[in-house]
């Protein structure tokens, strides 16, 4: 579900802690380490998530936040903000030339450059709590 958070939205605060859960508390902030990744450079939107007033020349950035039954995106354009809330259970990720998170059939493709290599840990860390949270140690030989 993408929201508009420029202004402050009972809407996406109300459905973000219902499909994501509400954000980690101060402790399990300290003990997880990070819950958010600093920015990453969008390479590419799906129609629904491209925001209706973007420029083309315009770069874009988007940052992640953990939540214990998924994630939130949070991307600018101009002086918009938006929230794509994803929770685990939709939740697609690719690594092919770009890193591609993808829900219920729209995507963001980020740039693999130096941001993306600042982040890799913290990317690691949300595939993990994926797993966690799906429960798939099946996959596990």
């Amino acid at each position: 579900m993408l929201f508009n958070t420029t202004y402050k939205n009972e809407d996406y605060q109300t459905e973000s802690k219902h499909f994501v859960g509400k954000a980690f508390s101060f402790f399990e902030t300290i003990k997880m380490g990070s819950i958010g990744s600093s920015r990453l450079m969008i390479a590419e939107f799906s129609q629904k998530l491209h925001p209706k007033n973007r420029v083309a020349s315009e770069i874009n950035y988007a940052n992640i936040e953990l939540r214990p039954k998924g994630i939130i995106v949070h991307f600018t354009n101009r002086l918009e903000r938006y929230a794509w809330v994803i929770p685990y259970y939709r939740l697609v990720t690719y690594n092919t030339r770009t890193f591609s998170i993808h829900a219920e059939g729209h995507f963001i493709k980020l740039a693999k450059n130096k941001m993306y290599k600042n982040n890799k840990k913290f990317i690691d860390k949300m595939i993990d709590l994926k797993n966690q949270s799906l429960n798939l140690e099946y996959y596990d030989g």
